[in-house]
């Protein structure tokens, strides 16, 4: 862990931690994200406590994999439309003959027509689940009014609800629409007029009082707020005695855009587990190593000395000699 008395990253340091390695796994921040939320026991915990407040209304042995393609062919007036969506990651709970569909939506930047895009794609899913009934109907002859077989639906026939969570990500506050009336040009006199539509929004930076019960869901957001915050002591405290598996540092690198965190937790093998607090420490003082030898070779291309470089970055010239000795290895 990292000594008391060391300062914490600054705001450059932060930098340096999420920008500055080579990218040796070059995995995708949405892949990971899907992959996550792909075990039902995560799935479960982060609904309970977004939607739930913490009750345990959704249990991972329930959850079914369902359909993510909502790609669909729209008829308007002898008029063809095609629209293709993938949701990111969506589940299906089972009762006996009733079911709800629920979906995840990942979102790592600001999306300004985020309200909107949810209620396509989930009268997407609607229209999806009443072509099925429609053609079962129309298969079977059980339309037993015109009005029924106009539609092909019958007066009993009924939908499935559609639960859709989105998951944001991003260090800044989401200052876009989170409704559908957000989103309009409305006059007062039409407002109760227009029907709205409301999304569900999480986001990871105000997430400290949800009440989750995965430890790995918990981690995740935890870690991942601190680091928004700088508030590295706070993860040292807390981290230091703690191994985290492999998954959870690709989770966390994922989510705040440190390629360089990725890179570390994909490299330590022995266990699948590593030390977040070490791997803090590592990375830091990789980045500020790196940041050293850039300036020392600005230096050194303007043909100044060891002992001028020294001075000015107001380093001992022993650590200076060693990064001239590598950039001149390494050229």
């Amino acid at each position: 862990g990292r000594k008391e008395n060391n300062p914490l990253p600054s705001k450059e340091d932060n930098w340096i931690i999420r920008n500055d390695m080579s990218l040796r796994n070059t995995a995708k921040a949405d892949i990971v994200l899907k992959n996550f939320w792909k075990d039902n026991a995560h799935f479960a915990d982060l609904f309970n406590a977004v939607l739930f407040n913490g009750e345990q209304k959704l249990h991972p042995e329930d959850l079914k994999e369902a359909d993510v393609d909502l790609s669909s062919v729209l008829k308007f007036n002898g008029h063809l439309e095609t629209i293709q969506r993938l949701r990111d990651v969506v589940k299906k709970t089972a009762y006996g003959m009733d079911f709800v569909i629920w979906g995840i939506e990942n979102q790592q930047k600001i999306h300004y027509a985020m309200p909107l895009r949810h209620m396509i794609e989930d009268a997407l899913s609607y229209l999806k689940e009443y072509n099925e009934i429609a053609k079962k109907n129309l298969d079977e002859k059980t339309t037993n009014t015109k009005d029924e077989f106009l539609s092909r639906f019958k007066k009993t026939d009924r939908l499935h609800p559609v639960i859709t969570l989105c998951i944001y990500y991003g260090e800044k506050e989401w200052d876009g629409a989170t409704s559908l009336k957000e989103m309009l040009e409305l006059p007062d006199y039409l407002e109760n007029l227009v029907p709205d539509y409301k999304m569900n929004l999480l986001q990871l930076r105000n997430s400290e009082n949800l009440k989750f019960k995965n430890k790995d869901v918990q981690t995740i957001f935890d870690v991942s707020r601190l680091i928004y915050g700088k508030n590295y002591g706070k993860i040292t405290s807390i981290y230091k005695d703690q191994n985290l598996t492999n998954e959870l540092g690709i989770v966390i690198g994922a989510i705040t855009g440190s390629q360089e965190l990725i890179n570390y937790a994909a490299s330590e093998k022995e266990g699948g587990q590593f030390n977040m607090c070490t791997a803090l420490d590592e990375l830091i003082e990789s980045g500020k190593e790196k940041l050293l030898t850039e300036m020392v070779e600005k230096k050194l291309a303007k043909n100044k000395t060891p002992d001028t470089i020294a001075d000015e970055l107001e380093t001992d010239i022993s650590i200076i000699n060693n990064i001239i000795e590598k950039i001149e290895k390494s050229a």
